[in-house]
């Protein structure tokens, strides 16, 4: 799998009530939660956001709570993938099992620039933008099986049908 957009930048400590403030919780439709996608910390962000755009962010990307409405959002608004310097575990495991990846590269998550195209390779973790190349931390078999089938319930869906 590969995933090309623009890059758009956020830093450390975002957690899953700044992704999706908590008076959403209530909301259902994926589309209607990825209209509030970041609202408090980037107004703007739905606005600028197209669908296969790519996260640039810093440490501990969705610490707080272990909403999977964070993720749902950030899918619904048209993200595409996650370069994170690090992830919060369950927002991490969230994030598989909704079919978004987040690729672990430090380097990557420091350089990429802002509104700059950049592409992700799944298959090997690699992330590029202008000619640089960074190499993510692998991910195991099964997670990468689980993200190529769009999340962890197409995935059991597979794997019922192949059995």
């Amino acid at each position: 799998m590969t995933f090309e957009g623009r890059v758009h930048r956020f830093g450390d400590e975002v957690n899953t009530d700044v992704i999706l403030p908590g008076r959403y919780l209530a909301l259902r439709d994926p589309a209607e939660l990825g209209r509030h996608c970041l609202e408090g910390l980037d107004p703007g962000f739905v606005q600028r956001v197209r669908p296969g755009d790519i996260l640039a962010v810093g440490r501990n990307f969705g610490c707080g709570s272990s909403r999977e409405h964070a993720v749902i959002a950030l899918k619904a608004a048209g993200v595409s993938a996650i370069v994170a310097v690090s992830a919060a575990r369950i927002f991490f495991r969230n994030a598989v099992n909704l079919g978004l990846p987040v690729i672990l590269c430090p380097e990557a998550a420091l350089a990429l620039r802002e509104g700059e195209a950049a592409r992700i390779t799944l298959a090997d973790m690699a992330v590029e933008q202008g000619g640089q190349r960074w190499q993510g931390l692998p991910l195991g078999d099964e997670v990468r099986a689980i993200l190529a089938a769009g999340g962890l319930v197409p995935r059991v869906r597979q794997a019922l049908a192949a059995a």
